[in-house]
């Protein structure tokens, strides 16, 4: 039985590779053929009568990885200077308004029809809100530089607000000022650690001999990560800290502290280490969604109880995005198509308590939603202008100018 795994899983990310490679002559975003993938050896597998352990609890442990990697990825990509403040300061507002307004109206909606209290309708709420940056970056890839820039600021930060927003409302008996007080300090926490542990991480990369170096490296921020999950901090906050920190080591060379970490070697050290992360990522990332079709069932998709439930959460999603979109007087397309949900919202639909948790948010209902929002930035980005699109805050300014 191992050689034939072996077989398998090689096979099976080779042709992951290649959906990736064809990405930009297909239009198709690989994650949804990686998807039809896992689900069509599933049902391979069940024709063939051949018997798989339960694979259900590899799931949250590749998506937490994976989501590490992929917000390291994208962070690791992203320049910083006086011209990226206005794009990130429109990316934080298009990451948060919709989905604290979109929680709001979920969350009275499920209170209403489920009969529940309005905490537990936001707990379950608020993974359907959030973009998934591990589906919304891989798949920006092949539009325009400053677009793609974009997407990667406002979906990483669309993680970080929604695992923020969501554990404050699950970990909180009640929301007092006690618990908002808390709230702050944890956050004062995590920015400390981040910035502590991302000169500890930095100089190591610097400073390790060994031919094997960025291996601990990688098993340090996971482990940091884990750790601050443990006390409840938001650690995506730590993860994309570091990346910007690594990717703009010019910002602070005027920083006599900087000198010790010995920058011209470390610039050189961490295009390497961004090559290995893009590898590794793309690894977990192909795994999680190979493993996550697989485990679709197909009585999920076609579950006729959650399907009106399913249409109506991602109309809600596009007509907020359209109407912020408007409001911040960003184009259309291609940011209108771009708002997947994925592996955040499995990952956090998995970490609400089984006490919190209310009937109507199933499996079938996030599948549902992930599918639809999948097939609709499918077909959105297989328009031929998508990957000419011009960055969306340049559009702005030369209205401005006019």
């Amino acid at each position: 039985m191992t050689i034939p795994l072996i077989i398998t899983i090689c096979i099976l990310l080779l042709i992951a590779y290649v959906f990736d490679v064809s990405a930009s002559k297909t239009k198709i975003p690989s994650i949804i053929l990686l998807l039809l993938l896992g689900f069509g050896l599933k049902q391979i597998i069940d024709l063939l009568s051949i018997e798989i352990p339960d694979l259900v609890s590899l799931l949250p442990l590749l998506g937490t990885v994976g989501l590490i990697l992929i917000v390291l990825e994208g962070s690791l990509e992203l320049d910083l200077n006086k011209e990226k403040l206005k794009p990130i300061g429109i990316s934080s507002l298009l990451a948060l308004l919709p989905m604290l307004l979109m929680g709001i109206i979920l969350a009275y909606s499920f209170q209403y029809f489920e009969n529940v209290s309005l905490k537990l309708a936001l707990a379950n709420a608020i993974p359907l809100c959030i973009i998934s940056s591990a589906i919304a970056i891989p798949s920006a890839r092949n539009l325009s530089p400053h677009t793609r820039e974009f997407v990667t600021y406002e979906s990483s930060l669309s993680d970080i607000f929604g695992v923020i927003f969501f554990n404050f409302i699950t970990l909180n008996d009640a929301i007092e000022t006690k618990s908002v007080v808390s709230f702050i300090g944890e956050m004062f926490i995590i920015l400390f650690v981040s910035i502590l542990a991302t000169g500890i991480l930095a100089y190591l990369i610097s400073h390790i001999k060994h031919h094997i170096k960025f291996a601990p490296i990688i098993l340090l921020i996971v482990l940091i990560y884990a750790i601050s999950k443990l006390f409840h901090l938001p650690g995506l906050i730590f993860i994309l800290i570091f990346g910007l920190a690594l990717q703009n080591l010019e910002l602070f060379k005027g920083y006599s502290i900087i000198q010790k970490l010995k920058p011209e070697i470390l610039e050189t050290e961490v295009r390497k280490f961004a090559e290995i992360t893009s590898e590794f990522a793309f690894l977990i990332r192909a795994l999680f969604f190979l493993l996550f079709g697989f485990l679709i069932k197909f009585e999920d998709i076609c579950n006729l109880s959650t399907l009106p439930w399913a249409f109506g959460i991602v109309a809600l999603i596009f007509m907020l995005r359209a109407i912020f979109l408007k409001f911040l007087k960003l184009p259309l397309s291609p940011l209108l198509y771009i708002a997947p949900r994925g592996l955040i919202t499995i990952l956090l639909f998995l970490t609400i308590p089984i006490e919190q948790k209310i009937p109507l948010v199933n499996n079938a209902l996030l599948i549902q939603v992930i599918l639809l929002c999948s097939i609709i930035m499918m077909i959105g980005l297989m328009k031929p202008n998508s990957i000419k699109e011009p960055h969306p805050l340049t559009l702005m300014t030369d209205n401005e100018d006019n």
